[in-house]
């Protein structure tokens, strides 16, 4: 009995995301509703956090949902459609948020982070090159031991 509600369980998580996105959403155009189907991954709902639209089962989500598709039957393009929802909810609600004004620190800020860290490891592995090409000489008895190893 266990593991039959465990199988369910798990088919339950994997098949969920398929009842997001309700018959009557559903456009009659094929072409639009793939194509508000691939704008609704690339926006988040505002509720989920972790959930794009098209996979949440949220009220606002299907809001969304279906203010995308009115969009797209009022002849909007892709990137326009996004436009109106960004103006509403603000940036958050992008998975991919835009490389412009304040974002540009966040995208610009991996990199050159990375870019500093291979400068530090660049100079921390020439230091120690450094220090091991040159050796330090013998102390002069030292050197009297040496000599005296190397004579028996």
């Amino acid at each position: 009995m266990k593991r039959l509600s465990l199988i369910a369980a798990l088919l339950l998580a994997l098949v969920s995301p398929v009842f997001a996105v309700q018959p009557d959403e559903v456009l009659d155009d094929p072409v639009l509703e793939a194509r508000a189907r691939e704008i609704s991954q690339k926006l988040r709902c505002p509720i989920c956090q972790g959930e794009n639209i098209d996979e949440s089962n949220a009220a606002i989500s299907r809001d969304l949902r279906l203010y995308v598709r009115e969009r797209l039957v009022a002849g909007d393009n892709d990137d326009k459609v996004i436009d109106a929802v960004v103006d509403r909810f603000g940036e958050y609600v992008l998975f991919e948020p835009r490389a412009r004004g304040s974002n540009l620190i966040l995208w610009l800020a991996g990199p050159v982070m990375a870019f500093i860290g291979l400068l530090i490891a660049w100079g921390f592995v020439k230091a120690r090159s450094r220090e091991a090409a040159v050796p330090e000489p013998l102390k002069d008895d030292e050197q009297a031991r040496l000599r005296e190893i190397m004579r028996d």
